[in-house]
Order: structure tokens, then sequence, then C-alpha cells
């Protein structure tokens, strides 16, 4: 590998210290997502409302709601009763960690290998500098942050790349975004140039999504109320998937969890 990359602003929590700091701040635990949210979305997705679906093509798969909240339960670590219908939702520190260290040998690989690597987040309030933190420790440690091609634009937007990431971008704001659409643009635009596609795609919401279902390696991040990714990791489209709640009070409260991800990863280390 090449250099190594400065560390971030925190230090290395160990697993205990990492589970007590996402209960504390609520990245996992109680989250702030309420249960009817929860349950009105996995109803949507299993409605065949595509919107809920984030760039996966789910088919007749997934349309009896209780088998979404089955695998929610089993990979996001929500509250398993059916009859559970308002109030207080969970999302499972165990299970957050061990998608970390999960989506950490899959970075690990992308260094040794010098993988082509794409990011991008329909998320920028939340969890923007999670993956800009990420493609700096790639791009140090040898691998090649991918340029998205100019003038791309999708639902109206354009399409950028700020600090390394690809987000939308409409109105000289970068938009919250749950559309598979821009995804498809970068990678409709990278193929019309000729240009190789990534090897690996870190990401969230429908830009994992549509990764993944157009065959590229795809791990990400993906709150209680998302479960078109949980169900695509499950059927093996998607490589990983890190639950969390998504937008915390404090962006910052994210960076031990990069750091733990990013020392998992091996790319902390001299």
């Amino acid at each position: 590998m090449g250099r190594m990359p400065k560390p971030i602003e925190t230090s290395v929590p160990t697993r205990a210290e990492l589970i007590e700091h996402l209960v504390r701040t609520r990245i996992a635990g109680q989250v702030a997502t309420p249960r009817e949210n929860n349950l009105s979305h996995y109803r949507k997705l299993a409605n065949g409302d595509r919107h809920y679906w984030l760039g996966l093509e789910l088919g007749d798969r997934w349309t009896d709601e209780q088998d979404v909240l089955a695998v929610m339960a089993e990979r996001c670590g929500v509250v398993d009763d059916p009859e559970h219908r308002q109030g207080q939702d969970t999302i499972d520190p165990e299970l957050t960690v061990d998608a970390l260290d999960r989506m950490a040998a899959r970075l690990r690989k992308a260094a040794l290998d010098r993988q082509r690597v794409l990011l991008a987040t329909g998320h920028p309030g939340g969890l923007l500098d999670v993956h800009r933190a990420t493609a700096d420790a790639l791009r140090t440690a040898g691998c090649e942050i991918v340029a998205i091609p100019s003038g791309l634009t999708a639902d109206e937007a354009s399409v950028w790349q700020f600090a390394d990431i690809a987000v939308l971008e409409r109105g000289a704001t970068l938009w919250h975004t749950h559309s598979p659409a821009p995804m498809a643009a970068i990678l409709d635009g990278l193929a019309a140039a000729g240009r190789p596609l990534p090897d690996l795609v870190v990401a969230d919401h429908g830009w994992a999504g549509c990764a993944a279902q157009r065959g590229l390696d795809a791990v990400g991040y993906a709150d209680c109320n998302d479960p078109a990714l949980f169900l695509g990791e499950a059927e093996g489209t998607l490589q990983v998937v890190v639950p969390l709640d998504d937008h915390v009070r404090d962006p910052r409260f994210y960076d031990p969890m990069v750091a733990y991800l990013l020392n998992a990863a091996d790319l902390l280390e001299g």
C-alpha cells in the first residue's frame, strides 16, 4: 500500500466502547425513527411502491409486510413483535458493529487490490463526512476514487461530486434523496465515456441499491425505515448493509464509528 492517511480526529474505540457510544448517541439502540414510520415503509414496499425499493428489483418476492418485518428484525434489530404497532423502535448495536466488521473486510480488499471505488450519498446532512473519511483513507492506501463524468443530471437536478462523494445538487443545496436515478446517471455516463465501472460502490439509499442491482459490488448504510437494502443483502444483491440512524442530531457523532471501521479495515495503521 501507499502512505497511510492521517488519523481522523478521534481515538479508535473498542467494540464495547463503540456499542456504548452508538446507544448513547442514538445511532443505534432506541433510535428516533418511530415504529409507525417503520411499519408504514415496510407496508409500502410490500405493496409495490417503487420509491421504497431504492433501485432494487424486488419482483413479487416481498409482498407480505410480515416477511419484511422478519428480515428487519434479523438484520437491523427492530422489534420482531408484529403487534407492536406504535412507539419506540430499535436498532441492535451488536448488528451495527457486526456489519461494520464485514464492511471493513471489503474495504481492506479494495485497498489491497488498489481497486476503483465510487462513493455516494443520498443523506449528505448525516453521512457525507462518513463517506469522505472513507474516501480519504482508500485513496491514501492506493485506491482510485472514481471521478464522475461532468454535466450529469437526474431528477431535475445536477449530479455532482463534493469532497470526493457523489451527491444530488439543486438550487445550491445538497439534496436528501432516496432515488436510484443519480447513480444510474453516473454508471451510464461512465459507460458512454468508455470508462471502466467501479470495482466497489460505498453508498446509501438508492445510490447503493442501483449499483447493486446492476451487478456491482456494493456496501452501504441504511436506517430502520429503509428496508429495501436489507432485503437486498438477504438476497445477496448487496454485500453489506450497516444498520444505523442515518441522520442523528450531530454528524460528529459518527466519528468514533468511522474510526472503528477504518481501523478494522487496516486503513489507519502505519
